[in-house]
């Protein structure tokens, strides 16, 4: 045989080896993506049941316990060449089974897999995985969906029974683990204790509502008699631009008013001299409705905008088309009332976009904060860097991650999901014209210099495969990372060294001025300036290194243990970087972040741009905001007010920064609603907030706060500030989309509690005190708010909601969340309350099978077990079903 026949005789046993072994390997990934699977938590304060946390080095010894159990439903499996892939939020530190063990890969990704001692799986059996993991598992989306299997170069496969948004196929019941510790004083919201809290919540009737505006007027005056709509309206919009005219325009055909030559005269100017100095505002107006006509006058274009919108606002859901008649006089609290999206975690459509653009409209909302970029991904066309969102806006599972990033967040190994997703230029352009014609100012968002990974990966990505074509000067471009930098770091999300771009290359600038300059040119493009710039700046830190972890040589109680010598903060082995200390161009590691806002802002002047952003912390070391090159610099203030952010919030504002207030435990529409496991959210800066907390919020006072609520145990807390507090320029509300995946997530958690932020950023309530420095508020004794007017309050509000507005995004298609009614059997009767009185509820007596309307009039006689939900206006979407 000679030595070229040999050759390919050998080359085709290898070939048919390979391809026995990747097909063994594909049955094995086929098989074990049947395999049953449940998630169970057995402990959320393991630390007080045997287990040392602080040996495992969790933070501030806080440690959980759960149970993975696998059924296999085919033959035995003794490969060990299999793992699963699966995204584990809270890190886990232990597996108490010797045949397994976890990896954490990055972020939340963490790979199960054999050890030498795995046994195998028998035919049919269920072996449990008992893991011990970093914090609590409070609610259920503490669970990610999509868990997937490999084996060698099969192709992954999903888990059937992970592959749901539904979490509970596969996670059960958390029974009595809702409590984050022993004496947690949070209140569990179930039928009857959800009865309880709505219990002192009226259905009012609809003269009660008649004349009322949402948001709230500064001054309006209810008259007798009604303006009769039905026969459609005459628009004169000669005070608005046309693409302001022509959102105008829909939004009276969605809610059912069409334009007729013999309607309603609705007329509108702009006439700023005709408004007194209250009113002379960008937004202000004169709102005058009489039997025959309307009137709106504008101090600008918005004024006239929203005078228009309290006209729609008016409108009841029954689909009537009488209004009251009124004058009313109004103008804004704040001049930014904001939303903040974050499209990188998971991507989100530009039709969920629109949709809530036109909603925010509708409420007098002005600023759409757009988050375009994180670790998790990058979302928007960059011209002439197509690895941003080549590689950067999509997941796959490609541990090389030169085709896509790693999946995150339960995206899965595929790209079919909304783990993946970017804007092109044109969608963002249309989004920016779409805004504008409402008013809407859209400030872009490109984090740095933490949470940058996506962008970090991707540039990586170029630097490779231009390095391969040999344009080695061309390929350090843009590059975001410095080579010789080896640190140990770890981002709050569990991300290594990666989510960091350095500060201290010049690239990384020349990476800035790239984007900012294409984002501009977008905005130029949409006929819509860029005026403000979001730098990010938040959370540059390695977390091992703070407050609740300490040296396993130098031990401090209460915290988890770790080999300190290994931990570095960011940049730490950058030779780049420690040239720059060395040199004195920076002071040290911490104030890097600081020192690169600073560094960006010149580009954002060079660029015309005249205010930059961030969020507060990643500032920090800078003097005051005149050391920014723009004129005006503003800052999203994100301390919990418990843990000292009603004093903070005052250093801010006195070092010149405009302050929007955006407390996580306030005003992120990203924690859950209730303290139930089966809501969605996270909730490190409280268990819940829903639209009566938020609309009880003191976005000028932040002290107040502390009589009117509790902090994230269900506790009292107590507030006071003896610093000046110059005022809020604004109030912004927050959703972070880790466990949203969905557009109807997104929707579920912004709709219907924005309207409640829309109300304290449009509207100061008369039980708001004023800010007053030394006066102290303590949860539970002190009463200085107006209980009863803050009350009697919240039920017109509630009202208005259930009765009205709600039936008005049902009209829009937006998945809002409904309420889930509370509900109790006395004597045999059924009792159903809600927290937004309106709401239709249904109940049943046979496990859901039929549904009945509920009558409070009535109150059926029930035997059993009885479910309840409430139900939309137009019948077609329902809660949450209890069971009694």
């Amino acid at each position: 045989m000679n030595t070229f026949k040999a050759s390919l005789i050998a080359v085709a046993l290898m070939s048919a080896s390979g391809s026995g072994y990747a097909k063994a390997n594909q049955k094995i990934v086929d098989q074990i993506s049947q395999f049953g699977v449940k998630y169970k938590v057995t402990d959320n304060q393991a630390a007080q049941h045997g287990v040392d946390c602080a040996a495992l080095g969790a933070d501030w010894s806080a440690c959980n316990r759960a149970t993975i159990t696998l059924t296999n439903h085919g033959p035995a499996i003794h490969s060990k060449d299999w793992a699963i892939y699966m995204s584990n939020v809270h890190e886990t530190l232990k597996v108490e089974s010797d045949q397994f063990r976890m990896v954490h890969i990055v972020g939340d990704l963490t790979r199960l897999e054999p050890t030498d001692k795995f046994r195998g799986f028998a035919a049919g059996e269920s072996v449990e995985i008992p893991i011990i993991n970093e914090y609590w598992q409070l609610f259920i989306t503490d669970v990610m969906p999509r868990w997937y299997v490999t084996s060698g170069d099969a192709k992954p496969k999903i888990m059937i029974d992970t592959d749901s948004d539904d979490l509970t196929t596969f996670v059960e019941p958390f029974g009595e683990q809702w409590k984050r510790t022993q004496d947690d004083k949070n209140v569990l919201m179930v039928a009857s204790s959800r009865f309880d809290k709505n219990s002192d919540v009226a259905l009012l009737p609809a003269s009660a509502l008649r004349g009322q505006i949402v948001p709230t007027p500064l001054q309006i005056e209810i008259t007798a008699g009604d303006a009769d709509l039905s026969k459609g309206v005459k628009l004169d919009l000669s005070g608005l631009s046309a693409d302001k005219a022509q959102a105008v325009k829909q939004r009276f055909q969605l809610l059912g008013l069409k334009e007729h030559a013999s309607g309603y005269e609705i007329s509108t100017r702009i006439d700023s001299n005709m408004l007194n100095a209250e009113l002379a505002i960008a937004g202000g107006y004169q709102l005058v409705i009489d039997k025959e006509k309307a009137q709106v006058v504008g101090y600008d274009q918005g004024g006239v905008f929203y005078g228009l919108q309290s006209i729609l606002s008016l409108l009841p859901a029954d689909g009537s088309a009488k209004i009251a008649t009124l004058k009313a006089s109004d103008a804004p609290r704040f001049p930014y009332r904001g939303v903040f999206l974050d499209v990188a975690r998971n991507f989100h459509s530009k039709a969920a976009i629109l949709r809530m653009l036109d909603q925010l409209a509708a409420w007098k909302m002005n600023v759409f904060h757009f988050h375009l970029s994180d670790d998790e991904a990058w979302r928007i066309e960059i011209p002439g860097l197509p690895e941003l969102t080549g590689v950067g806006g999509k997941r796959c599972h490609d541990l090389t991650e030169r085709r896509c990033l790693l999946p995150q967040l339960g995206s899965g190994p595929d790209t079919n999901n909304n783990g993946t997703g970017h804007f092109s230029r044109q969608d963002y352009i249309d989004i920016l014209k779409y805004a504008a014609a409402r008013n809407i100012e859209v400030i872009p968002e490109i984090d740095m210099p933490a949470h940058a990974r996506a962008a970090v990966i991707s540039m990586e990505a170029r630097y490779h495969r231009l390095m391969k074509m040999g344009k080695t000067s061309e390929a350090s471009e843009y590059r975001l990372v410095d080579p010789t930098d080896n640190s140990n770091t770890t981002s709050v999300q569990l991300y290594d060294r990666t989510s960091y771009l350095n500060p201290c290359l010049d690239s990384s600038l020349r990476f800035t001025d790239k984007i900012i300059g294409e984002i501009n040119k977008m905005h130029g493009e949409a006929g819509q300036p860029l005026k403000t710039w979001h730098f990010g700046g938040d959370e540059a830190k390695n977390i091992r290194l703070g407050a609740g972890y300490s040296d396993i040589n130098k031990p401090v109680a209460g915290t988890g243990l770790l080999d300190m010598r290994k931990e570095d903060k960011p940049w730490a082995k950058s030779l780049v970087c420690q040239k720059m200390i060395k040199e004195g161009k920076v002071a040290d590691l911490e104030h890097l972040p600081s020192y690169f806002a600073l560094q960006v802002s010149k580009q954002v002047k060079q660029h015309g741009i005249e205010k930059m952003q961030a969020w507060q912390d990643g500032l920090k070391d800078a003097e005051n905001a005149k050391a920014f090159a723009t004129e005006r610099v503003a800052v999203n203030f994100w301390d919990t007010l418990y843990w000292g952010g009603f004093n903070s919030a005052n250093d801010w504002a006195n070092k010149g920064y405009d302050v929007i207030i955006s407390n996580p435990d306030y005003v992120y529409v990203d924690f859950p609603y209730e303290v139930n496991p089966l809501e969605r959210g996270y909730y490190w800066g409280t268990r819940f907030s829903d639209e009566r907390k938020m609309f009880s919020f003191a976005p000028n006072n932040l002290p107040q706060n502390a009589e009117t609520s509790v902090d994230r145990d269900g506790k009292t807390f107590t507030a006071k500030s003896d610093k000046a507090w110059p005022g809020a320029y604004g109030l912004s509300a927050q959703l972070w989309s880790e466990t949203s995946r969905t557009d109807d997530n997104t929707e579920y958690m912004i709709f219907p509690r924005i309207l409640s932020v829309a109300e304290r950023a449009w509207h100061r309530a008369a039980w708001e005190q004023d800010y007053q420095a030394g006066r102290e508020y303590i949860g539970g004794e002190t009463g200085h708010v107006d209980r009863q007017a803050l009350h009697q309050d919240w039920q017109r509000f509630a009202n208005l909601l259930g009765q009205r507005e709600l039936a008005k995004l049902d009209k829009r298609g937006i998945h809002y969340r409904l309420p889930v009614p509370g509900a109790r059997i006395v004597d045999g009767k059924l009792n159903v309350n809600i927290a937004l009185p309106g709401v239709a509820i249904e109940y049943s007596v046979d496990q859901g099978k039929n549904w009945q309307r509920y009558d409070a009039g009535a109150r059926p006689s029930v035997t059993g077990n009885v479910s309840v939900r409430a139900v939309s206006a137009d019948g077609k979407r329902f809660s949450r079903t209890e069971i009694l």
